[in-house]
């Protein structure tokens, strides 16, 4: 362990970022192009905030990008401790929040108090979503496992016996209300990839 007798802010900060090490051993269900491994947590923070320098001209509402990536860099630290939900999984949906709450504080605890409260409060903004910055780094949270699963035939998916309308209620809101454009792609690509069988087909009305 690193320890300096003369700098304990930088002792709490090298504390802290050796911490974040671990969320490179939290495991994701979409799976690396080419089909080798499934994702980590911290791969998916990396990619989604590249996304943003490249993505940005598509918000529907102006952004400082630098925002943007500081939310999608925060947003998923808490999965060292609470792990990573499935987006389709109801039952882990069910104290995701408490387990996120109580990885925050643990967490963000370890910095000093100034830096803890700017982790924090990125924290709650992309929870919140409500500002123009949370909005997209929300919906390019929810597009970036869509496009894993677009281009490995829905691998993850069909693993999980996962329907087009559970594609589309789970993502669709969040995605558009950051970019309209994106889900107009992402819905196309998912109707195509229904009709190749690399998701399961919606069901119809009055089956369950």
């Amino acid at each position: 362990m690193l320890h300096s007798s003369h700098d304990d802010r930088l002792d709490r900060q090298l504390r802290f970022v050796l911490e974040l090490d671990r969320l490179k051993g939290i495991g994701r269900q979409s799976y690396v192009l080419g089909g080798a491994r499934k994702e980590n947590s911290a791969e998916h923070s990396w990619h989604v905030a590249v996304m943003v320098l490249v993505l940005a001209e598509y918000a529907d509402e102006p952004v400082d990008r630098f925002r943007v990536v500081q939310l999608l860099l925060v947003h998923d630290m808490v999965e060292i401790d609470a792990g990573d939900t499935y987006i389709y999984d109801d039952q882990g949906h069910q104290d995701k929040a408490e387990r996120e709450q109580a990885a925050a504080k643990r967490l963000f605890g370890l910095l000093p108090p100034d830096q803890a409260a700017v982790f924090e409060a990125l924290w709650r903004e992309y929870e919140a979503g409500e500002t123009p910055e949370a909005r997209f780094a929300g919906s390019l949270d929810r597009l970036m496992p869509l496009l894993h699963n677009l281009t490995t035939e829905g691998r993850s998916w069909r693993e999980h016996g996962v329907r087009a309308d559970q594609v589309r209620a789970r993502n669709q809101p969040q995605i558009q209300m950051g970019c309209r454009r994106f889900w107009s792609y992402a819905d196309e690509a998912l109707r195509t990839a229904e009709r190749l069988g690399h998701v399961l087909p919606a069901l119809r009305e009055g089956e369950s």
